[in-house]
Order: C-alpha cells, then structure tokens, then sequence
C-alpha cells in the first residue's frame, strides 16, 4: 500500500522532508493511523494524548501554511481530503 506522504512526494520531487508540507502529510497520516488504533484501543490513554498532541502541531502547520500560501494550502487540503481550517 502506497502513503498519501510517498505520493504527494513522486508528484513534486523537489520537496524536503523538512517543508511544511511534507510534515503536514506526514501528521495526517500519524493521525489517521493513531485514530484507528484507538478505536479498538478505547482506554489506551497515552495514545490519546500523543493524538492530542500531534492534531495541535497539525494544526499550527496547517495555519501557518493558510497564511503564508493560500494556494499551496488549498492544494493541500485538495490533496489530502481533509477539512479547511475553522480558525484561520
């Protein structure tokens, strides 16, 4: 199974693993992955606040990328099938 991270990257090969947008792929695929493990996990508490953690991060990056490039987000958020940020 290919990761959305592995094909946004062979799309645009130029991109560092360091940009906002690899680390904003890269968050969303830990979130979904940690999602799913604590819907079979429902008590497993340090999960849930490593989730908490890594959505707040997600978050920031992701505000942070509205601000700063409209279009790169709007891509992004395309890309990804995610939900515009509420607080922007």
């Amino acid at each position: 199974k290919i990761h959305s991270s592995q094909l946004f990257f062979k799309k645009r090969k130029r991109r560092k693993q360091g940009s906002v947008e690899f680390q904003i792929v890269s968050f969303t695929n830990k979130i979904r992955r940690l999602t799913s493990h604590l819907e079979l996990h429902k008590k497993d508490y340090l999960s849930q606040r490593g989730l908490r953690k890594i959505l707040g991060k997600h978050q920031r990056l992701l505000s942070y990328l509205s601000k700063a490039n409209k279009i790169r987000y709007k891509e992004l958020i395309c890309e990804l099938d995610i939900r515009e940020s509420k607080n922007r």
